[in-house]
């Protein structure tokens, strides 16, 4: 019995046909998609195919369509093996990392995939991530999917999503995986690196949780920022928590009047998540004496979650409605995979 892969369109550069007479790019149908790549019918696997309603430019991308997005996966959970969603680059490990934390009990593949250059250009990208994709999503071993994450594959590499940040704007390897080894890589072969996958509780059903909360910032130190600035944030109403991107292992500048804002907007109930600002390593607080006052305020540490997973692991945790001390422990807790501690 074949398997069944859903592909699933959500905009981006690789759901566009160059019109070469008026220089303009236009979106696909699926119709169009398998005249522009017909090596997917070779394929040893049934394909289905749904879009969003109205297809976005990633840079739109919100907790909205995150919702759309894991209700489609929901009302085809059980007539699928496996999931492609094509998607922008722009905001694709942010999307990933969203459906990771949402989707508990995974047990089938969910791989995002996109394209640099659109599928009707002459040097396109899009067709052998996309086809990848697809054989990804489509293998199996004793009758289960040999994968059961939310992964990013992109360039011949296949990614956890939750690990996964966007590093190029230009190049074709455009995402990387700073800190945790690559799922698998497509050569002659296809090679799935089984000791890195995830595996969930199988007792655990397949369920989704929708609820997300969106009131959170996130604030990138350097030398020399303004008092004025960094307080406007911190005052900013209906502020949960906020992130910080801090340097090297979760260093600060000590200034006292900084020490004592934090101070009192910790007290106000306002959460603080630590990040190193560096694209490898780990926060490790209180290593240094610069970090000492992330210590004694009891700030979350995000130890090497990329920005990408940090910012979505706050909107699910901020909205199970729990406390501040719950938040802690959960964060600091590796959910899906997205983190390690030393």
């Amino acid at each position: 019995m074949k398997t069944k892969v859903l592909l699933i369109y959500t905009g981006g550069t690789i759901g566009m046909v160059k019109d070469y007479e008026t220089q303009t790019l236009k979106p696909f149908d699926f119709d169009n998609l398998l005249k522009q790549i017909p090596e997917i019918s070779l394929i040893d696997c049934e394909i289905g195919f749904t879009s969003f309603k109205d297809p976005i430019d990633s840079s739109d991308m919100s907790s909205d369509h995150w919702v759309i997005l894991a209700k489609m996966i929901e009302e085809n959970y059980e007539q699928y093996d496996g999931f492609v969603i094509l998607h922008g680059t722009d905001t694709m490990a942010y999307s990933a990392s969203a459906l990771s934390f949402m989707l508990n009990g995974l047990k089938k593949p969910i791989i995002f995939t996109g394209s640099q250059l659109p599928v009707g250009d002459l040097r396109t990208d899009a067709k052998e991530n996309l086809i990848t994709s697809i054989h990804f999503a489509s293998l199996h071993e004793n009758g289960r999917p040999k994968i059961s994450e939310v992964c990013i594959y992109f360039e011949y590499k296949l990614f956890r999503a939750n690990r996964t940040t966007k590093m190029s704007a230009e190049n074709f390897d455009a995402f990387s995986s700073p800190d945790y080894p690559e799922l698998g890589e497509s050569g002659i072969h296809l090679v799935v690196h089984e000791h890195a996958l995830r595996k969930e509780d199988s007792e655990q059903p397949f369920s989704i949780n929708y609820a997300m909360n969106t009131e959170l910032g996130l604030l990138k130190i350097f030398p020399g920022m303004q008092r004025e600035f960094i307080e406007s944030i911190m005052n900013s109403s209906n502020l949960k928590a906020l992130i910080i991107e801090a340097f090297g292992s979760g260093n600060i500048f000590s200034f006292e009047w900084f020490k004592d804002l934090l101070r009192k907007k910790s007290q106000d109930g306002l959460i603080f998540i630590i990040n190193t600002q560096c694209a490898a390593g780990m926060v490790e607080l209180g290593r240094y004496e610069t970090s000492e006052i992330f210590k004694e305020i009891n700030a979350v540490s995000g130890y090497d979650l990329t920005t990408e997973a940090s910012v979505c692991k706050t909107i699910h945790l901020l909205g199970q409605g729990i406390s501040s001390h719950e938040f802690k422990i959960l964060y600091e807790t590796d959910l899906r995979g997205e983190l390690s501690k030393k």
